[in-house]
């Protein structure tokens, strides 16, 4: 059976087609995904003999350990790399270093180079973050970057999605989607074997794996059922040393190095002759691997627990004894081998690795092993690790773990009476409280730190307890207290010499002052970038960057914001920091929402619904906001997801774009009372608050739902309007680069002419819902000749999608299967499976399961549907 592919011609010519296009420079991604045993490994193993001379395949692996190895496949390119890469993945903690060296490797001759990572369902947090660096670089190397994964193992919140999505916003990226073999080309492997095709085929549903191991069993005398009958069937003729040597190596899960199948097996490798002939090993001088990962599950499913854990031991003991043996695994056959004493003494280790590796998934997942064990630490090591759990969790965005890891490190430092350490536990539990979404324990915490750090002698970390409560205080719109704060923090940081902190408080007090209204902050916040890029500090950079931005948003200052865009988005990009690139993402996203770009604004904001809770809020409001305007369906479920949000922290920022979106929606639809509900309470708030963007444009829908609102003089263009001053408004919002507000205040004029090139500018821009209601209030008027908008089926057509395709989406959502699907829209299956492949690329899904989630996004579900 090896070396024999079937149907797989296609998949192999695009594969080759990519790397003659890389040689030229033209780089690209490929994702080849399907179901356990598909061949996603077989067409991997074909590929070299397609490729384009001279041509050079790196292959990495991910594996199925309990915590994965940080840069688990890339350590697997040592020896087949050269020596900068293989030492920066050996060092490990300088992920900047491997990202650069990865990119000259592939950058390097002979060109083109095939990365080639397979199983990365698998992969370690370390690897998807280099993963996601070379995405975007990838059409600039002469290189082919080829994923494989299993599409039916990856659940809503799995970490690859994330990766997933940045793909398929890349504009080189292909996805072959492995289906199974045909009933002719199972007969065609079925006949070498004398056995009833038709029977193979009912048993494996032409899964290849599971076709070629029954075909390998057949001389059993008859099919077996199930993958692991099959091959236990082809070990039955095995000696029983050569049994025992396959289940000793089938409890590690990954390739076995030579040195460490020595130490495992009496007779090394010359004991597997026998296995390797049945085809259920692959050896080689360096390493020993089974055939198929789905092979070893089969022969380590079919052992005893006691066999089991007793293997596992016999792992743990040559690990352990052997200099230099990764944390990851230990710990992996401990957790196996039930030895407690095992991760408690090598967990922290395994987590601090990953954490140095950047593999933050990783590092949490030992902690929380680790602290399964909280009897066998004193209670200062158990506070030390207690914060670094509270770490991880908080980088990883767990929310919950974080908080309650970092209670108990607090709790911990009060019994020990370290004040220094309490009040550093004590501003980080405030810090962690706010990102989770609870402002009151924010604000407990953050004023017990500053109580017991005021007299404790530190100024460092006084000054950043002081800046911290800055920090809330500008959240919560009281920019006095946030000032005063600020103020005390920047002089005990600059008594400390510590430009970071520096930067923190510089930033606070900035922004309080500008956004109260004092032109200097800029001056200020400006200041705290500086300070902050000149001491290499990237998240405080990022942090003021997103501040400037932020308020530039608010004034109205759209030229001014893009100035600062650009850099900030390279700057987190280059840096790699996630968090705040996803945050730049959706001030972009607000910046094209403004600019009626909605494709754009789309774009961006899906970039931060991934990310933390504060930028997940504004993600979907500027998502809903598209959907209000064009009239498309799904903005209620988008806004109420924001709503619970935005209430949770209590701040204006997020609760009034959300509050004035849902006022629009209601107006929109003729609802004036739901659009007093929606604003009046947020509306109060900003006026209280003497914050004039919200102020304005809430008060602005309450006039317009038919509620009075006392006379705000700012000169907003919202306020405007809402004193009937249309024509000023359509002027300040021109200048503004305000496309869709603009035509909006156009059609307020009395004067149906005015009303008439206002519709125009609406249908230009695809504003179908408010266009709708203009062409109603035309035709009441009994003017004539009003235009008629486009046809609904050019409105509809979200994704690109054609009608069609929409209609196969919303059978999919329904769980039908391409056949069912085939008989309900009267098609072939085959005209089926081709829509499928097209829904798939346009919305960027890796898989059917996907498929629903961007489509409640897109807004292609009915409400009864989401």
């Amino acid at each position: 059976m090896e070396g024999r592919i079937l149907e797989r011609e296609p998949e192999l010519a695009l594969l080759a087609a990519a790397a003659r296009e890389a040689a030229d420079g033209a780089g690209c991604v490929v994702l080849v995904f399907g179901e356990a045993g598909i061949g996603k490994s077989s067409l991997v193993k074909a590929m070299p003999d397609r490729l384009p001379h001279p041509a050079r395949v790196l292959l990495g692996q991910c594996d199925d350990l309990t915590t994965r190895r940080p840069l688990g496949p890339f350590r697997d390119l040592i020896g087949s790399v050269g020596g900068e890469l293989a030492r920066a993945v050996v060092e490990g903690g300088d992920r900047y270093g491997v990202h650069e060296a990865l990119q000259s490797e592939l950058a390097g001759i002979p060109h083109p180079a095939v990365l080639v990572v397979e199983d990365v369902h698998w992969a370690d947090e370390a690897s998807l973050d280099v993963l996601r660096f070379l995405v975007r670089r990838m059409e600039a190397l002469p290189a082919v970057l080829v994923l494989t994964y299993r599409d039916d193992e990856l659940s809503r919140t799995h970490p690859l999605r994330h990766l997933l999505g940045q793909v398929s916003r890349t504009r080189r990226v292909h996805r072959l989607p492995l289906a199974r073999l045909s009933r002719d080309a199972v007969r065609t492997l079925s006949t070498a074997g004398g056995l009833d095709a038709a029977q193979v085929y009912e048993v494996t549903s032409g899964n290849p794996f599971f076709v070629a191991e029954v075909v390998a069993a057949g001389g059993t005398g008859g099919v077996p059922p199930t993958v692991v009958d099959a091959v236990l069937a082809r070990m039955r003729g095995l000696e029983g040393r050569t049994v025992d040597a396959l289940e000793q190596l089938a409890v590690v899960p990954s390739a076995v190095e030579r040195a460490l199948v020595d130490v495992l097996l009496a007779d090394g490798v010359a004991g597997l002759a026998a296995a390797e002939q049945q085809g259920l090993l692959a050896v080689a001088p360096e390493r020993v691997a089974f055939r198929h990962e789905l092979i070893r599950r089969a022969v380590a499913d079919s052992l005893p627990a006691a066999r089991r854990i007793d293997l596992n031991r016999n792992v743990l003991a040559a690990l352990a004894a052997r200099p230099g043996s990764d944390g990851a695994r230990i710990v992996h056959h401990a957790v196996q081998a039930g030895d407690q004493d095992a991760i408690a003494r090598y967990g922290p280790g395994a987590a601090r690795d990953a954490a140095d590796a950047g593999a933050h998934r990783e590092a949490a997942a030992h902690l929380r092993l680790v602290l399964g064990q909280r009897h066998r630490y004193a209670p200062a090591e158990l506070a030390d690790l207690l914060e670094r759990c509270a770490v991880e969790h908080y980088i990883i965005a767990d929310s919950a773990a974080a908080v309650a890891a970092q209670r108990d490190a607090v709790a911990l430092r009060r019994s020990l009476g370290d004040v220094l350490a309490l009040g550093a536990d004590l501003r980080w539990l405030s810090r962690i409280n706010w990102w989770a979404g609870d402002a009151d324990a924010a604000e407990e915490a953050a004023r017990e730190a500053i109580a017991v750090l005021e007299d404790a002698g530190d100024d460092r970390l006084l000054a950043l307890a002081l800046s911290n409560t800055a920090q809330l205080r500008v959240l919560g719109d009281r920019w006095a207290e946030a000032i005063g704060y600020g103020e005390r923090a920047i002089v005990l940081a600059r008594r400390a010499g510590d430009a970071p902190v520096l930067a923190h408080a510089l930033n606070n007090v900035g922004t309080a002052r500008w956004r109260g209204g004092d032109t200097g902050g800029r001056r200020q916040l400006e200041e705290s970038l500086e300070v902050a890029l000149g001491a290499g500090a990237v998240e405080h950079a990022c942090r003021s960057y997103a501040n400037i931005i932020w308020t530039l948003l608010d004034n109205l200052q759209y030229t001014e914001a893009d100035r600062f865009l650009a850099p900030a988005m390279e700057l987190a990009e280059r840096a790699e920091h996630l968090g705040f690139l996803g945050y730049l993402h959706v001030e972009q996203a607000m910046r094209r929402l403004a600019a009626a770009d909605w494709d754009g604004a789309e774009k961006h904001a899906g970039y931060g619904l991934h990310e933390f809770v504060p930028a997940r809020c504004p993600a979907l409001t500027v998502l809903a906001c598209v959907r209000i305007r064009c009239g498309r369906p799904g903005a209620d479920a988008l806004l109420s997801q924001a709503w619970e949000i935005a209430v949770r922290t209590g701040e204006l920022q997020r609760m009034g774009p959300v509050a004035a979106a849902r006022a629009e929606a209601a107006w929109l639809r003729g609802d004036h009372a739901a659009a007093t509900e929606a604003a009046e309470t947020v509306y109060a708030q900003a006026r209280r608050l003497a914050h004039v963007p919200y102020r304005a444009e809430l008060g602005y829908w309450l006039a317009k739902a038919g509620r009075p609102v006392p006379a705000d003089d700012s000169g907003h263009p919202y306020a405007l309007q809402a004193a009937g001053q249309w024509r000023r408004a359509v002027d300040v919002w021109e200048r503004a680069g305000c496309p869709y507000q603009r035509a909006a205040a156009w059609v307020e004029s009395p004067d149906p002419v005015d009303k008439v090139a206002g519709l125009g500018e609406l249908d230009a821009l695809g504003a179908w819902r408010l266009a709708g209601l203009v062409r109603a209030e035309l035709r009441g008027l009994g003017v004539r000749g009003v235009p008629r908008g486009p046809l609904a089926v050019t409105r509809a057509n979200p994704g690109g999608l054609t009608g069609r395709q929409v209609e196969v989406v919303r059978l999919l959502v329904e769980g039908l299967t391409n056949p069912e699907i085939a008989g309900r829209l009267v098609v072939s299956v085959r005209t089926v499976d081709n829509h499928v492949r097209a829904v798939l690329d346009k919305l960027g899904a890796s898989s059917r399961y996907q498929v629903a989630a961007r489509a409640g996004e897109l807004g292609l579900l009915s409400e009864g549907e989401m």
